[in-house]
């Protein structure tokens, strides 16, 4: 896995409109030094960062990191959307059907996915009854809750800060615009050379680099996470914000961990598992 010359990672968002400044983008390349910052023309949209990726991913073999859910759980209730007609039952046709319907949301958003399609299956408030009984979960991230330190999200859960539905469904219509340029792993098989895509989550590598909490958010903290990953610090010419600091460890922590075998086969990555849920690199 040494063969990647550069490290990507993207903080995604499912924002309504065509620039967000949730998304961020940094890479480390494989040689050392600091993580960097990738600056947009202006601020970044989905649609810039497709074609960022795009154009990277043949010019550099790169593993790029996105923080999103590449797919809803589907093991244990059999279906991603219970009582749905027509909706696959395997990832890469359910982000065909993701980007059919909500193909009207400008920037590759999907917000019509989840308030106006499908909107039974999603928790927006008191109003849709008891919150728990969205709280289904993908079996990585089973996983990772069971590491303790915090839970990972579901992306049935669709208010509040710390939400990743509206991310992630945006995210699966990048993904479905992938298919056949760009391999995403596990859904595709890891190929001998060349670029490839991963979901990351963020706070998998602050918690490998020894820190407590969801985010880092002071320069120090996060020159010692860096550190602890194995990397120098980038030179700022602005303090960073959340997503800045998070992509920047992300970057840095994708170099440290893409040699170890065991992320690319996790004790509980199945065949089936990779063709319907698929897995967070990162949680072994």
């Amino acid at each position: 896995m040494t063969r990647f010359a550069r490290f990507a990672a993207i903080d995604w968002s499912g924002a309504k409109g065509r620039k967000h400044k949730g998304i961020a983008v940094a890479c480390a390349d494989a040689g050392g030094g600091a993580p960097y910052l990738v600056e947009a023309d202006g601020v970044w949209s989905r649609q810039a960062v497709l074609d960022w990726l795009l154009s990277a991913a043949e010019a550099t073999p790169t593993l790029f990191g996105f923080d999103f859910s590449f797919a809803p759980p589907i093991l244990r209730r059999g279906a991603y959307l219970p009582g749905e007609p027509g909706v696959p039952d395997e990832a890469k046709a359910f982000w065909a059907y993701v980007d059919h319907r909500a193909a009207d949301d400008i920037d590759l958003g999907a917000a019509s996915f989840l308030e106006e399609h499908h909107r039974p299956h999603f928790y927006f408030g008191a109003a849709d009854g008891p919150k728990a009984a969205f709280l289904h979960h993908r079996a990585c991230e089973d996983a990772f809750n069971a590491t303790g330190g915090g839970k990972a999200s579901t992306l049935y859960d669709a208010i509040g800060a710390a939400q990743v539905a509206k991310a992630s469904f945006a995210g699966m219509r990048l993904l479905h615009r992938l298919d056949g340029r760009v391999p995403v792993w596990p859904f595709d098989p890891l190929p001998s050379g060349g670029s490839v895509v991963v979901e990351i989550y963020t706070r998998v590598f602050i918690r490998l680099a020894g820190l407590s909490g969801r985010k880092v958010r002071t320069e120090p903290d996060l020159a010692a996470a860096l550190a602890a990953l194995g990397s120098t610090s980038p030179i700022l010419s602005t303090p960073p914000n959340d997503h800045q600091t998070d992509v920047l460890i992300a970057a840095a922590g994708l170099r440290a961990i893409a040699g170890d075998p065991k992320y690319w086969s996790p004790s509980g990555l199945t065949p089936k598992i990779a063709r319907t849920e698929g897995w967070t690199f990162g949680v072994a």
